[in-house]
Order: C-alpha cells, then sequence, then structure tokens
C-alpha cells in the first residue's frame, strides 16, 4: 500500500468512525434539566470535543490497522483477482 493510499483511507476511516464515537457519554441537556433557552432538550451540556476526537483517533488507527492488516494479507482475495491478465487470449490461457 503506498502512503497517499494509507492516509487517504485513514482519513476516510477517521470520518466514518467519528459518527460512531460522537455520541459516547453524551449527556442531553433535557436529561440534566438544565434546558438553555433557544437550544434543543437533545444539546449536550457538556461537548467536551478534544476528548472525543482523541478518542476518535485512536478507535480510527485501530480500524486503519485491521484494514490494513486484510489488504497486505490477502485476507478478502483481492490479489488474485488484480494479477489477471485480461489481455491474453481465453483459449490460450
Amino acid at each position: 500500500m503506498s502512503i497517499t493510499l494509507g492516509i487517504a483511507l485513514y482519513f476516510v476511516i477517521w470520518w466514518l468512525t467519528l459518527f460512531t464515537v460522537l455520541p459516547f457519554g453524551v449527556r442531553t441537556q433535557g436529561e440534566a434539566g438544565k434546558v438553555v433557552a433557544g437550544t434543543p432538550e437533545s444539546a449536550p451540556v457538556t461537548p467536551r470535543i478534544l476528548r472525543t476526537l482523541l478518542i476518535n483517533t485512536v478507535v480510527a488507527a485501530f480500524v486503519f490497522v485491521f484494514v490494513w492488516m486484510a489488504l497486505e494479507n490477502d485476507w478478502l482475495g483481492l490479489k488474485s483477482a488484480m494479477d489477471y491478465d485480461f489481455n491474453t487470449p481465453a483459449e490460450t490461457r
């Protein structure tokens, strides 16, 4: 895997895991009983966005390592399909 593909893959995995990590540990204003005027009850009391981003980065790193290992070790069987020569006539294969 090239460095460029690795960075692009990590970027995509990071954004996908962000949406799964965002609701972890969120306490809404409605649950706390302190709804600020002009905000919905589902708004978080304390967003803690830096903590969420750090957790997301760690989770995305684990997922990236798993995907990288799957691609490098050919767990999906993609390398044999990529080695197929489509230019050779069918009768000579």
